[in-house]
């Protein structure tokens, strides 16, 4: 296999142990060189534990990491061809801004002329936004400042991959924002694999290419964040990424890639299923907010009164108790001509998107 063709990042059934404890289970996971990939799950999920054998700051218990195409066992985090920007910033305070991002360049060998270093690290300040910050002290900083600053030091040793855990945790939503896009931008520019440590969903799915979902320290799902998102691998999926509506209900019919369901109301549908289920078996049934509609007049219908609104600026999210079904959450425009502004109190009949809800074995 030639060398561009290698994976950036192997897993090969790789558990690691902590005492008595398992935190990562035989896990096995290439990632492609140049790609954005985001570990998602809850805290105690392994993501961590992970991020952390690439870095070289974990070994594993058993198994190899491999970074392109080499097994790292027994290599220490500076002899590795990557740089990780710590969720703790881990800046020098006795330094300033400039020679906090300098101090990797100094070690380098061969030397780096220092005309060279100052060039690299004024570029390295423009890409977060802090350019003329090279006298700061750290203290002078804010939050959002010190972990721009660390992830400048990150990126101006150009590494061949980049582990980011959870670098954005610090910053406001405006900035977070703009940071969000400024790393992808980084990341198409560079050409640099980027493993990004995250239970926030939202930053995954609009940030990576790849999204490894996990949870007790096995990956559950990897795919594209619009397969992750529309087409879950199970229950835990589907309730952890983005926000859904879990409906009970019992499969009437049973068909190969889908079922009909009577929910716990009575109301019948069609649902997908990625799970082969069979007559009289309990399940749940996803659907997300968004593919609800408000004000249908046709097809499966829901009878229910808003109890909540939460105005959101172009999108309204509404709270609405289903007899049956207990509290379920609609996502509407709230220009659109179906929808308008409701109100609580009202009564409302809520439509299925057609292919929107998809059956789980209950858990």
């Amino acid at each position: 296999m030639s060398e561009t063709a290698l994976p950036d990042i192997e897993f090969r059934a790789i558990t690691k142990k902590y005492g008595e404890v398992t935190a990562v289970h035989g896990v096995d996971l290439a990632v492609p060189k140049g790609a954005f990939v985001a570990l998602l799950g809850p805290s105690g999920c392994g993501k961590t534990t992970c991020l952390r054998m690439i870095g070289g700051f974990e070994e594993p218990s058993t198994g190899q990491v491999m970074i392109r195409g080499r097994d790292m066992a027994g290599t220490p985090p500076f002899r590795r061809p990557v740089n990780m920007v710590f969720q703790q910033y881990a800046l020098f305070p006795h330094f300033d801004v400039g020679d906090n991002i300098a101090y990797g360049l100094r070690q380098a060998r061969p030397r780096i002329e220092r005309a060279e270093i100052g060039r690299r690290v004024d570029e390295a300040l423009a890409m977060v936004r802090l350019a003329g910050y090279q006298r700061r002290r750290v203290h002078e900083l804010s939050g959002g400042q010190q972990q721009r600053v660390a992830l400048a030091r990150a990126l101006v040793n150009r590494p061949a991959v980049l582990l980011l855990d959870e670098p954005l945790a610090a910053l406001d939503k405006k900035l977070r924002t703009e940071m969000q896009l400024e790393l992808q931008n980084l990341q198409r520019e560079l050409g640099i694999t980027f493993v990004l440590v995250t239970h926030d969903q939202e930053e995954a799915l609009s940030m990576s290419d790849l999204v490894c979902v996990m949870n007790k320290g096995r990956i559950v799902q990897l795919g594209q964040p619009s397969a992750i998102y529309d087409d879950p691998a199970d229950l835990f999926v589907a309730d952890f990424v983005g926000k859904t509506n879990l409906l009970p209900g019992t499969v009437a019919q049973a068909g190969e890639d889908g079922a009909q369901i009577r929910l716990a109301n009575g109301v019948a549908l069609a649902s997908r299923s990625r799970s082969r289920l069979h007559g009289g078996q309990a399940v749940s049934v996803s659907i997300r907010p968004e593919a609800l509609r408000l004000g249908a007049t046709e097809g499966p219908l829901l009878q229910g009164t808003i109890q909540n609104r939460i105005f959101l600026g172009s999108t309204a999210e509404y709270a609405v108790d289903v007899i049956g079904l207990g509290t379920v959450m609609v996502t509407a425009d709230h220009n659109a001509n179906e929808a308008g502004l409701r109100g609580p109190g009202d009564s409302v009949a809520i439509g299925f998107a057609p292919g929107a809800p998809l059956a789980f074995p209950a858990s």
